[in-house]
């Protein structure tokens, strides 16, 4: 098993509600639309498919998909959306698990990656993702990009949401790239507030290409979000696509 943290029944029990917004269609649409555009006609396999999110309106739409998956809860609440025949689970990390037969598309949304808490497991991440991939198919990453410019000397916290019903920031260890994003939800029965965290690796998309070149794959787009817009240096995000050479 690598660093990565799993996700408790509880946690992903209510995955679903929380992330509402991300559900919607419009994140939802310009997604689907990439992510299918690369896939074709072959098959695609999303690395941490979670509760299914991207890859279940992805079947939908008629591109074949299988999914791994480390946290059995998170696929458990999957299963309920859609059948095993449908849309395969194999259980197991992202970073060594083998799924048989070739894909023309390798995907890992929504952060994910900073899951695996090291630079190596991050790069085995990529490994895997090449080991998968057909000639001429493609791994694709949607990444934050590190908020470090908010912090000013001597801070080490950036808020990302102030809302009625969450608070969330993020604290940051310089040294070892790591992050831990803290969130504060109130409850609604009560109004109590649950406080969680989780712990990620941060990476840089200049040390993302790196371990792409590692893995064999080459460099082929870098974009701010799902619709294409130019990623600039005040993009806080980014979608790359590296392609494993024909």
């Amino acid at each position: 098993m690598t660093s990565s943290e799993l996700w408790t029944r509880a946690t992903a029990d209510r995955y679903d509600a929380e992330e509402g917004e991300m559900s919607s269609a419009a994140v939802l649409g310009p997604t689907l639309d990439f992510l299918a555009g690369l896939a074709g006609d072959g098959r695609a396999l999303e690395f941490a498919i979670g509760t299914g999110r991207v890859g279940v309106p992805l079947r939908e739409r008629g591109v074949p998909v299988v999914g791994v998956e480390l946290s059995e809860h998170m696929a458990a609440v999957l299963r309920h959306k859609i059948d095993e025949d449908t849309l395969p689970v194999v259980l197991g990390d992202m970073a060594t698990t083998v799924v048989p037969g070739e894909f023309t598309l390798v995907y890992l949304v929504y952060n994910t990656i900073t899951n695996l808490l090291t630079q190596d497991e991050q790069v085995e991440c990529f490994r895997n993702a090449a080991r998968h991939l057909a000639p001429g198919g493609r791994f694709v990453i949607e990444l934050g990009v590190p908020p470090l410019r908010f912090l000013p000397p001597g801070q080490v916290a950036v808020p990302f949401d102030v809302s009625e019903r969450h608070l969330g920031f993020d604290t940051f260890d310089l040294v070892e790239q790591i992050l831990v994003s803290h969130h504060f939800t109130r409850d609604a029965d009560d109004g109590g507030y649950r406080r969680e965290n989780s712990r990620h690796r941060y990476a840089w998309p200049a040390e993302l290409d790196l371990m792409a070149r590692i893995a064999g794959l080459e460099p082929e787009r870098r974009v701010a979000d799902w619709d294409g817009a130019p990623f600039t240096q005040d993009s806080t995000k980014h979608i790359s696509v590296w392609r494993k050479p024909a």
